[in-house]
């Protein structure tokens, strides 16, 4: 089959598959797996080859590690250390060693398996758990952030649990790099961040088009990922490296969006690959065990993740809801176990039960939290979660930090009110970070790189563009998304204030115009009037200027542009006889 014709059977699985499930509220992860198993050998046998599908779509994992290597900001880290390190540290530790005895007991044939299976299905699903969090609207609670620690520590686990089974693969190569030349490309790897990537990205920013960033982003992944891979290391790992170097970078956002559809799209491929060679005999031959194992699973780390969190501030049902949200096997577990089956150190059959049963944990989660909620509701007891909330989003988001944006942000700041400011200028970005400020580098008119700043929490958006253009562009994104939010926009003329008021803007700023008003009282007054009746004159203007402003509005409203030609001139000589009789008062 041409490779079209595969693009045709693997986009049209999903594009049926993944909104079905997540419609059912199981997540897109399970869509995949689904539609993989539809066109996979197990059902209608679409595609033939998996294993070769397999191995290009594992790219869709490296640039999942980049992301997140990107996540690990080294200060957020820090906060948090003492959660990520017990709580998350002590989830990971108790549940392996848990689940590894188990399956030694069961297989009773070596600790190298038994290992391998409990660092899988010790992890859980980030992607699950962090959906769930936020429509339970936990997340921002101190109850979600001890669950956050857990998925952190389990994201940080990843690279040295892969490090850990190619070591335990024991698979010597003659042509394999010394041990020092690894650990010199992972040097050379962080110090480049610094001296080279950083600079570069800069460079790029200021002279290239959004689209020579999105290609400085892969390039950044594929030669890190490359060099690893040269020096006998993981590509995996030299993504993650690369993610850590930029974790505290400015550019850490925009090469968060540039990266995800194709993170997004290879993932995808990546899940349909593993469906594809799920065993469905397996479950039909032998369904208890299979069952079971989920269930067992889902409760194992259920009571050690509530055991953990069990002093955090909330209520006991609260704490079950989130150890229930954990306590599913991870897309990670498809990773590591396919990367063991890949060195040999497990069998094809121990993979294929290990994948149906983290498949099933995952179909479970969701419909279970839904049972908790119906019997939490049957018995009288509220949901209400907001009176937790610790939130730190921002509460304004200013787009475009020139000097027009940083003195809204230095009165905001002066009031403590946060905010997160977006600029596509580097020089900007740099130098409002030296002072502590939440920046974020890129195009405000992409809406993913807006709810990565939060725009989702945010009360009031501020666009202080420098071109109407580009600020007509942000409005017209922020408005469609969020009809309800409110925006003060800054406008360079009477035409730009118009424009903004057709696309829902009501709060607009003429930049030049207050300052001008400020002068020509200053001129009223050295010409001889007094300051109280300059100050009268200039107040007379403004208000009569908004007046007619609103009557071309109203006029332009209906595109009947000679009305507004004749509202301007009738304004003209209105302004003139209110002046006029005043001078005869």
């Amino acid at each position: 089959m041409s490779n079209l014709g595969l693009a045709i059977i693997f986009l049209t699985a999903a594009v049926i598959a993944v909104p079905f499930f997540t419609r059912l509220k199981l997540g897109s992860i399970l869509g995949y797996l689904a539609a993989g198993i539809i066109i996979g050998p197990s059902v209608l046998g679409l595609i033939s080859e998996p294993d070769q599908i397999l191995h290009f779509a594992e790219y869709g994992v490296v640039f999942l590690l980049f992301i997140i290597g990107l996540e690990l900001d080294p200060q957020k880290l820090w906060r948090m250390r003492n959660d990520i390190l017990f709580i998350g540290g002590g989830q990971l530790l108790i549940s392996t060693v848990v689940i590894f005895a188990a399956v030694f007991w069961l297989l009773n044939d070596g600790f190298k398996v038994p290992l391998i299976v409990g660092m899988a299905l010790a992890l859980s699903s980030t992607a699950f758990a962090i959906q769930l969090m936020t429509e339970k609207r936990i997340l921002n609670t101190e109850l979600g952030q001890k669950g956050f620690s857990i998925l952190l520590m389990q994201d940080i686990a990843v690279i040295p649990i892969l490090l850990l089974v190619e070591a335990l693969a024991g698979r010597s190569n003659p042509d394999a790099p010394a041990w020092w030349v690894s650990i010199a490309a992972i040097v050379l790897v962080l110090l480049s961040g610094k001296y080279f990537v950083n600079p570069f990205l800069r460079t790029m920013s200021r002279y290239g088009s959004s689209e020579v960033i999105t290609a400085s982003a892969l390039l950044i992944v594929m030669a890190t990922a490359l060099l690893m891979h040269n020096v006998g290391l993981s590509m995996g790992m030299g993504a993650f490296t690369a993610g850590i170097l930029l974790a505290n970078s400015s550019f850490r956002h925009q090469m968060e969006v540039e990266i995800s559809p194709f993170k997004g799209l290879l993932l995808g491929l990546f899940f349909i690959a593993v469906g594809m060679k799920l065993d469905l005999a397996l479950l039909v031959s032998d369904p208890f065990v299979i069952v079971s194992g989920a269930l067992a699973l889902m409760a194992a780390k259920m009571a050690i993740i509530y055991l953990l969190i069990r002093k955090t501030a909330g209520l006991r049902r609260k704490k079950f809801k989130l150890a229930l949200m954990l306590s599913q096997g991870g897309e990670f577990a498809f990773v590591i176990m396919s990367f063991a089956l890949s060195q040999g150190v497990i069998e094809r059959d121990i993979n294929n039960m290990v994948t149906i049963i983290v498949s099933l944990s995952m179909a479970l989660t969701s419909p279970l939290i839904l049972l908790v909620d119906k019997v939490l509701q049957r018995s009288g007891v509220a949901q209400n979660y907001d009176q937790e909330n610790v939130s730190h989003e921002p509460e304004v988001i200013i787009a475009g930090f020139g000097r027009f944006g940083q003195i809204t942000g230095r009165i905001l700041t002066a009031n403590h009110i946060r905010f997160t400011a977006l600029d596509y200028n580097a020089e900007h970005i740099e130098f409002v970070r030296q002072f502590g400020n939440k920046v974020f580098f890129g195009d405000a008119t992409n809406l993913k790189l807006l709810r990565a700043a939060g725009l989702e929490h945010a009360k009031v958006m501020f666009i202080a563009a420098d071109s109407d253009k580009h600020g007509f562009a942000i409005a017209k994104t922020v408005r469609e998304h969020y009809p309800n939010l409110k925006i003060v926009a800054r406008a360079k003329s009477r035409l730009s204030v118009l424009k903004y008021r057709e696309m829902g803007v009501e709060t607009t700023i003429r930049e030049m115009f207050d300052g001008s008003l400020k002068a020509a009282q200053i001129v009223l007054e050295e010409y001889g009037i007094d300051e109280g009746r300059a100050e009268f004159l200039v107040k007379v203007f403004r208000r009569h200027d908004e007046e007619m402003l609103e009557q071309a509005y109203r006029a332009n409203d209906r595109y009947d542009f000679e009305e507004v030609l004749k509202v301007n001139k009738k304004g003209r000589e209105e302004l003139e006889s209110l002046f006029n009789s005043d001078k005869l008062d």
